[in-house]
């Protein structure tokens, strides 16, 4: 073949790779290869654009044209923006898009801004904008900023702006809780002023995307009327006529989500501070034992659910450890079938209380549960405790539940209506005998139809520090997952609040992806060689003790009075000691034998393999060509 023919050829080659790739792009279908479908529309994405009624314009902005752009921004906007054509097909004509390029000191970055979109600011110091604007009639929602950092719920914040475009009037959450969720709303303007991070939690900024969030005091009485669903998060020092308000919007058919806990990290924190200044301590669990009871859930404030095979790694002074007590549940301990959980990948749950719940002609559906290997122990015994003990301590007894919807006809806990108003403390009235209340007419007795109550053993799970990761991302404030917390939250208030649309895109595309067979070998491991690892560490507290008696034997003039055989069983006891100390670091290398022998095995093999592929192929080509 003639050079000038060669080169005729290798140009058609790349021409035809050329037309390949654009009639590609032009296909109305697209092929997902994803382990979790991450470049596929999720059902309910599907059913918000189906929904539309009048025609929505997306506007998407972002500064392709400026210098310097960082290739992962490059290709996270092609990532949001084949996404928004994906919608614009599943949505028949009825979602229209604008790809645009906000220049500097022109009509479209001022538009820009006067939509709220935040430009965020490179390291060469120049502005980008990439945000998105949806807007219907004269409705007009935005997403600020995007990040790539927040990939993971990509497809939710395009379908949560899509569907509140569209939506006139949210429902009501009502709120009522002594953590602080909520950032107080002076704090949030000086926050504003002052360009700082609000000090509420992300969960309540969730919360209000879809609702409207109602805060109830706990000295409250009654309920405001047109709530559409109630949230009670550590419930304390509840009225009775509150209890009974919420006993009564449940028996009517309204949903109640409740999130109790033995062991709050926010109180006991709070604990720590007024021990330093001689306060009191405040009360770390939560508990509504009349409600409960009445509906058959039994719950003990004073016990907290452990589990070896989903304990979290913390960090100590002895390194990193396990810990029993924070527990990291995987998929495996989610419950596939239930709405608000089927669609997540993992939960973290601080010193959860469990929850054993009689059914009762009830439909009980667990939604978070511990392995088989779960266990309690008593809240008060992690005051003082190591990892290491709490795990001695852990004696496996079952499976426990640690979040639970229970639907059905439930029976009132006030059989007989309103209780009386309660008397001042301290009061005459507070210490005479509390009469008998009369049977209420208008009190229900049972539901009215079919009631609805997800209850949560536990309320750590919502704060930040055990959800996200906060960092400001090129001037803007951000927040990457750090697991599905936010969206269990998420997905249980929408599931309660009739709105199931966007409970399937949450979580997902996740990038965590535990390693359970390493998980697993960490566990047989660690009850494997526990029990040696107990008997030593007795045998070295008992000879460090017996060291430091025999030389703590001093005179008056602190010089130390040591014998011939003192002299000699003190160095005994240390030689003992470093025999001790290097048979504890034999077993504790022992514990990790296995999984670094895994390791070591999975560095080879991804090294070989390319190079064992690419050679057999080349045989293959080369014996092919001989012939």
């Amino acid at each position: 073949m003639k050079s000038g023919s060669k080169f005729v050829v290798i140009v058609l080659l790349f021409v035809a790779l050329a037309l390949v790739n654009f009639l590609a792009s032009r296909l109305p279908f697209r092929g997902d290869a994803t382990a979790e479908n991450i470049y596929t529309l999720s059902p309910g994405t599907r059913s918000i654009v189906s929904k539309i009624e009048e025609d929505v314009v997306l506007d998407f902005y972002f500064s392709k044209s400026v210098q310097g752009l960082p290739i992962t921004y490059k290709n996270y906007a092609a990532r949001v923006e084949e996404m928004l054509r994906q919608y614009v097909r599943a949505s028949g004509g009825k979602l229209k898009l604008n790809v645009i390029d906000p220049r500097p000191d022109t009509p479209e970055e001022e538009k820009a801004t006067a939509a709220g979109l935040q430009p965020q600011q490179l390291p060469s110091g120049e502005a980008v904008h990439f945000g998105l604007v949806a807007t219907q009639a004269d409705q007009q929602k935005t997403i600020t900023s995007f990040n790539p950092q927040r990939e993971s719920f990509l497809e939710y914040d395009l379908s949560q702006l899509v569907a509140s475009v569209q939506t006139v009037t949210r429902k009501k959450l009502g709120l009522i809780t002594s953590l602080p969720l909520q950032a107080p709303a002076m704090d949030m303007m000086m926050m504003m002023q002052q360009r700082q991070r609000p000090t509420g939690q992300m969960v309540a900024d969730e919360w209000g995307r879809t609702f409207e969030l109602v805060p109830i005091e706990a000295s409250a009485t009654e309920l405001p009327g047109d709530l559409d669903v109630l949230a009670v998060i550590h419930p304390q020092g509840l009225s009775n006529k509150l209890q009974f308000a919420i006993d009564q919007f449940l028996l009517g058919g309204k949903p109640v989500f409740l999130a109790v806990d033995p062991a709050s990290q926010h109180f006991k924190r709070q604990g720590g501070q007024a021990a330093m200044f001689g306060g009191a301590q405040p009360n770390v669990s939560s508990d509504l034992p009349t409600l409960l009871k009445a509906y058959g859930i039994t719950y003990n404030p004073q016990n907290v659910a452990g589990d070896l095979a989903s304990a979290t790694q913390v960090q100590t002074n002895a390194g990193i450890v396990r810990y029993p007590v924070w527990l990291t549940l995987a998929q495996e301990s989610l419950n596939r079938q239930a709405m608000p959980v089927a669609q997540l990948k993992s939960t973290l749950f601080v010193e959860s209380g469990s929850l054993a719940i009689e059914a009762g002609g009830r439909t009980v559906t667990p939604l978070i549960e511990t392995s088989a290997s779960g266990g309690d122990v008593p809240a008060f015994s992690l005051q003082f405790a190591q990892p290491e003990e709490v795990s001695r301590q852990l004696v496996p007894s079952g499976r426990k539940t640690l979040a639970a919807i229970v639907s059905g006809t439930f029976t009132s806990a006030f059989p007989n209506g309103a209780p009386a108003d309660e008397p001042a403390p301290g009061s005459d009235a507070a210490k005479a005998p509390t009469p008998a209340t009369p049977p209420s007419a208008s009190a229900l007795k049972a539901s009215s139809g079919t009631s609805t109550l997800l209850v949560v053993a536990d309320t750590d799970w919502l704060f930040d520090d055990y959800s996200v990761r906060r960092f400001n991302f090129l001037g803007v404030q951000a927040a990457e997952p750090l697991n599905d917390n936010l969206a269990f939250a998420s997905n249980s208030l929408e599931f309660l609040g009739g709105s199931q649309d966007l409970i399937s895109i949450r979580g997902k595309g996740s990038s965590m992806r535990p390693f359970t067979v390493v998980r697993r070998m960490e566990v047989d491991a660690q009850r494997r060689y526990q029990e040696q690892l107990t008997a030593l560490e007795a045998r070295i507290t008992d000879v460090q003790q017996k060291l430091t008696e025999l030389q703590g034997k001093r005179n008056e003039g602190n010089r130390l009075v040591a014998t011939p055989e003192m002299q000699k069983a003190i160095e005994d006891f240390q030689a003992q000691q470093a025999v001790m100390r290097g048979e504890r670091r034999e077993i504790r290398k022992a514990l990790r034998e296995d999984i670094e022998r895994l390791e070591n095995g999975l560095l080879v093999g991804n090294l070989l393999a390319p190079v064992l592929l690419v050679g057999a192929v080349g045989f293959v080509v080369h014996r092919r060509r001989r012939r």
